[in-house]
């Protein structure tokens, strides 16, 4: 396993390359430049910021320094917060978004995981109808529509809960974007979990359990929810992922000082470094998330073998 490790983190280095490659001539592509603004700075100010920050030197000269920063773990400065590196600005914002992130999957996982096991032992009854009926609707709204929805009421009407902004941290802050973002989650789980559930529990070994007289939920819980829950596995790796990263809208709405909200403002005011090095960083996340699923593969299923 240790090998198969070390040659998915190799084989990840191209990818990453041609990730890097594709956002920074993407950005350089875009109109205007890190240094327009309102009142735009004289020629003479605006050659020595770019001579300071290198943006004279020709792109792929340019391309070729930015890279060679990487290798060396260099994200290079920002472009509109003088004072922070990259690496600085993802070191302070990342935590904020990592921690919610982190909370709408788990939330996703239990509530998921649970009504697609109720689903599928109530197949093809009201509560099957129910539960699906209400993950499609999960799926099909967006979490920027269901954000100003669960402010509206909770926050406005109710006044339970803030309606924005990051204050100590605590849960009264995080329940909110936490459950936007968990929402449209827990309803691909639930059909996922639903679907594999169906199918493992008209398995051979399952009618076999239940031939040896062994309870309901031991049945469900010990035998077949380990091989029902392996496409729920596959999926936690970008779905995971995206949760992370998707707290771009829900930081926003939110007011929520993430990294998220250093992507938005980079990518509107051409912080050419800034937008890259996210980019980067939540580029090599999904390696890793999808490196940690593949073995998590392992562990759930003895048949499979890593080598």
């Amino acid at each position: 396993m240790f090998r198969y490790s070390v040659k998915r983190f190799l084989g990840a280095g191209p990818t990453l390359l041609i990730l890097v490659a594709l956002a920074f001539f993407l950005m350089r592509a875009a109109p205007g430049g890190p240094f327009d603004a309102e009142r735009p700075v004289s020629p003479a100010v605006r050659a020595n910021l770019e001579r300071a920050y290198h943006l004279d030197e020709p792109l792929l000269q340019q391309f070729g320094r930015y890279v060679a920063g990487l290798v060396r773990g260099d994200f290079g400065p920002s472009f509109q917060y003088p004072d922070y590196t990259v690496t600085e600005l993802i070191r302070e914002g990342f935590p904020v978004s990592l921690r919610i992130g982190a909370f709408a999957m788990l939330l996703a996982l239990l509530a998921g995981v649970t009504a697609g096991i109720l689903a599928a032992l109530r197949q093809n009854r009201a509560a099957d109808a129910g539960i699906m009926a209400a993950a499609m609707t999960g799926i099909s709204i967006p979490n920027f529509v269901i954000a100003p929805l669960l402010i509206l009421l909770f926050a406005v009407h109710l006044d339970w809960l803030p309606g924005g902004g990051y204050g100590d941290g605590s849960l009264r802050y995080l329940m909110l974007p936490v459950v936007a973002l968990a929402l449209p989650q827990i309803a691909y789980i639930a059909r996922l979990t639903r679907g594999s559930m169906v199918e493992v529990l008209r398995s051979p070994f399952i009618r076999t359990a239940r031939a040896k007289g062994l309870p309901a939920h031991t049945v469900v819980l010990r035998h077949a929810l380990k091989p029902a829950l392996l496409p729920v596995v596959s999926y936690l790796g970008p779905a995971t992922a995206a949760l992370i990263t998707g707290s771009v809208v829900i930081e926003q709405i939110f007011g929520i000082p993430g990294l998220g909200r250093f992507f938005v403002q980079g990518a509107l005011n051409r912080d050419y470094t800034l937008v890259l090095g996210v980019v980067v960083f939540y580029g090599a996340l999904i390696v890793v998330l999808n490196l940690i699923v593949d073995l998590l593969y392992a562990v759930l299923d003895p048949r499979v073998r890593y080598t």
